[in-house]
């Protein structure tokens, strides 16, 4: 469906569900440089199970409108006008990764529009690899090479596929491949500068969820527990089996555990 914020159309999918009032409202955000589709199955399984839902296109990617924004703060608050833009006055949010900082700053920024937030793959800092950033900024292809790398688990490296016949790595290259330009650039960038410690955790109020990939190698375990501790009343899950990217690396596993914390 398309919203319009800031007069600008932004794309979001519902999971094959319309959205209704008597449903809560859950926002999936993705990271840097993907695009609504890497929520595909876990939109759906909400859509059908009680919720509402908008796996968003952030301005400047997928089917949104651009300029990307530059900063972890204004996708943060972009996010909020999403929520009111959408006819909700509060929504849950889930974010992977830069949609993970973005879900955990508007929750200190908008804590009035902000239900819950479950973090995938975050940390209470994101600094991008000086040659992830470089190749960002040339557009070159390299970027998705290491993203894909470095950010899918050793068991999705070796092959394999929730759904037979497909290719996880080659699926999630060709994803963040059609982010590389200005959108991707600027997401690297700006996870770069972000900085989530105190000013962030210590005015989170909401019940919080923070996701951590056994074999990620993006963000550790030890930065993932970090992020947990910092936030009061926030707990920690781990998906055995998955990297970085686990909503595909373990989809099921991913979307049992989102369930059980949206709808407790």
């Amino acid at each position: 469906m398309d919203l319009t914020v800031d007069g600008r159309r932004v794309f979001a999918g519902t999971g094959g569900k319309p959205l209704t009032q008597d449903r809560p409202l859950v926002v999936l955000l993705h990271g840097a440089g993907m695009d609504h589709t890497v929520w595909v199955l876990q939109a759906r399984f909400l859509a059908y199970h009680g919720f509402s839902v908008l796996a968003v296109d952030m301005p400047g990617h997928g089917r949104s409108e651009g300029p990307p924004l530059t900063t972890i703060e204004a996708m943060a608050d972009w996010v909020a006008k999403v929520v009111v833009a959408s006819g909700f006055d509060k929504a849950a949010l889930v974010g992977h990764s830069m949609g993970a900082a973005v879900a955990l700053t508007a929750a200190a920024r908008s804590p009035d529009r902000i239900a819950k937030i479950a973090l995938l793959g975050a940390s209470l800092a994101m600094p991008v690899h000086q040659a992830l950033l470089d190749s960002g900024k040339a557009g070159t292809m390299l970027a998705p090479e290491l993203m894909t790398f470095w950010g899918l688990g050793r068991t999705a490296q070796i092959g394999g596929h929730p759904t037979p016949g497909l290719w996880l790595t080659g699926a999630a290259r060709r994803l963040i491949q059609k982010g590389v330009g200005p959108s991707l650039a600027a997401d690297l960038q700006a996870c770069t500068d972000w900085k989530g410690g105190p000013e962030a955790t210590d005015k989170v109020r909401c019940p919080a969820l923070v996701f951590a990939g056994a074999e990620d190698r993006m963000v550790p375990a030890k930065a993932t527990g970090e992020m947990a501790a910092a936030i009061q009343g926030g707990e920690i899950v781990t998906i055995p089996a998955s990297g970085h990217m686990m909503m595909l690396e373990a989809p099921d596993a991913t979307v049992d555990a989102l369930h059980k914390f949206l709808k407790d």
